[in-house]
């Protein structure tokens, strides 16, 4: 029972990462339809933020009350229910109300997976449950630019909410399966009590893991959200192309992490966190070498295989790092962190590009990449300390 419930927690990640990479492959093509700047991709971005950030701080609250399984299910069903309505947007402000059920859906189901397997599940599980979510940003994409190429993007937000449906289906029938394989309320519900952020923010360690996700996630949501119109506005590559190129980079966030769960049985964590920085740091140096195809697309794939290891290894050291009490909160707020770099910098990134120039986003990217070294190893020293001590 316990691994068929890991297959529908797989499947849920699915939907989770199809409708993430949408906006950013849509946007070439939709700004200039619905008559808006094209910076304005940035500000949805940042209200599908804003949802997840508030849904992940009470996470730890809804959990307790519905279980993991109906927070699920609902969620994403939220989540199909706001792709049709985009789908359907004859305004950008239309579009910019259903960003918001958008954002909302993500945030709690996001949280009670994270935390649920870092619970119950080796790291190797994290790393494939992420590549799942991969799975589906790579998918998203490609579908994309599948409709791109016969000129609807909306049918493309169609199609994505009619796979959400799907999914919400196989969501609904697994709900039995949660309670026969929970041990109890505390495993299907959530453990420990609901604590507050200033309790949270003052454990050791809070502090620069919340810098250290805030970072990935302004990172990896920057080169997908703004990744196709650098190649189109910057390099010169046909809207539908650059779709494509793009779904490397989440190829290689999928291929990474898909990897990444073998590599942990033999390398920790804090090793395959330290690879992927390194490869990101790479990547971004490819992508400064101006007009070379070949090294642009090998260099978009190196940041997606970077960015691969760090964010479920972070995430799966959570209970380690402040305790399985702690750890659905901690887990709600690191949730929150992560949305909030990717409320506020591909933004800013947006404004960058389009008053100064997108050529900049390799440059902006690896000034947040180096802060983000910087911050896992003050988090490694507490942690050497922590466990001196």
């Amino acid at each position: 029972m316990i691994t068929l419930l890991l297959v529908i927690i797989y499947i849920a990640f699915i939907s989770l990462g199809l409708p993430d990479s949408l906006l950013g492959t849509a946007w070439p093509a939709a700004y200039g339809e619905l008559g808006v700047a094209v910076s304005m991709a940035g500000f949805l971005s940042a209200v599908i933020s804003c949802g997840t950030i508030i849904s992940s701080l009470l996470s730890s609250r809804i959990i307790r009350r519905f279980g993991t399984g109906v927070t699920t299910a609902v969620s994403v069903a939220m989540t199909a229910a706001a792709l049709f309505g985009i789908s359907l947007s004859s305004t950008f402000w239309v579009m910019f109300l259903f960003a918001i059920p958008l954002g909302l859906g993500a945030g709690s189901v996001d949280a009670a997976l994270n935390n649920f397997v870092a619970l119950h599940y080796k790291a190797r599980h994290m790393n494939w449950l992420h590549s799942f979510w991969g799975v589906g940003a790579s998918a998203g994409p490609v579908i994309m630019s599948f409709f791109l190429t016969r000129g609807s993007w909306r049918s493309g937000y169609s199609a994505i909410g009619w796979i959400q449906i799907a999914l919400v289906v196989i969501l609904i029938a697994s709900l039995p399966l949660w309670k026969l394989v929970s041990t109890g309320a505390q495993t299907s519900k959530g453990s420990g009590k609901a604590y507050s952020i200033t309790e949270l923010i003052k454990i050791k360690g809070a502090q620069p893991a919340l810098v250290t996700f805030f970072c990935y996630c302004s990172v990896e949501a920057t080169a997908g959200l703004w990744g196709s119109s650098f190649l189109v506005f910057s390099r010169g590559i046909s809207p539908e192309t650059a779709a494509s190129w793009v779904s490397l980079y989440y190829f290689g966030i999928t291929f990474g992490r898909f990897m990444s769960g073998f590599l942990t049985m033999r390398i920790n964590n804090k090793k395959l966190i330290r690879m992927g920085l390194g490869l990101i740091v790479l990547g971004i140096l490819l992508i400064m070498v101006p007009t070379v195809d070949f090294i642009l697309l090998c260099g978009f794939f190196m940041i997606g295989l970077g960015c691969a290891p760090i964010f479920p290894s972070l995430l799966h050291d959570t209970p380690e790092n402040f305790g399985a009490e702690m750890s659905q909160s901690m887990m709600g707020l690191q949730m929150a962190s992560a949305y909030i770099g990717i409320t506020v910098m591909p933004p800013l990134f947006g404004l960058l590009g389009q008053h100064i120039s997108m050529s900049l986003m390799p440059a902006y990217l690896m000034v947040i990449a180096i802060v983000m070294i910087v911050m896992v190893e003050r988090l490694n020293r507490i942690k050497a300390g922590k466990t001196a001590s």
